[in-house]
């Protein structure tokens, strides 16, 4: 049997709801890695707190690789180095931030090292989503105080998701031929760079470790998952998973993200 690449989505999927990672998937992971199979943590978190997640996980070796902002950067782990990153121009993030402001709609973006809001999104939601993702989050006064290109913006609503359907729309009409905009899951709508996705990341990873696609399997549970499990040679949805990724995947887990999906899909497709 040949070495394979799992590609494994973290929030719903690897990790527990408590976002814990449930010692079972350590071990299977461990034995997949000792056997050199690839473990690819595949993401939409921004880059440090995959990389923590990564720490966490044993997976910063040589070879070892993460995809973050949900395939807008790709990083090698083991030389802390970006390999592949296509960021968003200034002026789009600040006319996004501009619109979300008008629309009293929570909207955040990255640098390296922070989570960035302005004023008005020194919020609840921020708070929450800086808690889940281990970084803390910086204000600025005014979206002109923005000044590295960022991979990712994301507009959050826990109590309308009609705010984030109408937000998605206006980027389709205004930004619909360079951005794309996604739900990460029914609150979170992700902003990237049109043509990036998990799968196209996906793609490029197997390329740079030199495994055939019939070789890769992948794991999801959200809407941006789609595009990764369709790509994968294998593509499993995990139990939690919602319909339209159990419709596009090959295989579907009999255990959710917190009692070991993601150990079922290693002992039965790479062990």
């Amino acid at each position: 049997m040949g070495k394979k690449a799992v590609f494994l989505d973290l929030d719903g999927t690897l990790l527990a709801d408590d976002k814990s990672i449930p010692e079972v998937n350590m071990q299977a992971i461990d034995k997949a890695r000792s056997k050199g199979n690839c473990i690819v943590i595949s993401t939409g978190r921004p880059l440090k707190s995959a990389v923590l997640l990564a720490q966490d996980l044993g997976l910063t070796g040589k070879g070892n690789y993460l995809i973050a902002y949900n395939g807008g950067l790709l990083y090698d782990t083991y030389n802390q180095k970006v390999i592949f990153k296509s960021a968003i121009p200034l002026n789009t993030v600040r006319n996004v931030f501009d619109h979300a402001h008008k629309k009293k709609l929570h909207i955040q973006t990255y640098d390296s090292e922070h989570v960035l809001v302005l004023p008005e999104g020194d919020d609840e939601d921020v708070r929450i989503y800086c808690q889940k993702v281990r970084m803390d989050y910086k204000v600025l006064l005014g979206a002109n105080c923005i000044t590295e290109e960022p991979v990712k913006m994301l507009a959050i609503n826990r109590s309308d998701p009609a705010t984030l359907e109408a937000f998605i729309d206006w980027v389709g009409v205004n930004y619909g031929e360079d951005l794309a905009a996604f739900y990460s899951n029914p609150t979170y709508v992700e902003i990237v760079n049109k043509g990036l996705n998990k799968g196209n990341a996906l793609r490029q990873m197997a390329k740079l470790l030199n495994i055939d696609i019939k070789d890769t399997i992948a794991a999801g549970d959200q809407s941006n998952d789609i595009d990764m499990i369709k790509a994968a040679g294998i593509g499993c949805a995990v139990s939690n998973a919602t319909d339209p990724v159990k419709q596009a995947a090959n295989y579907i887990t009999e255990k959710d993200n917190n009692s070991g999906a993601v150990a079922e899909i290693i002992e039965k497709f790479v062990l």
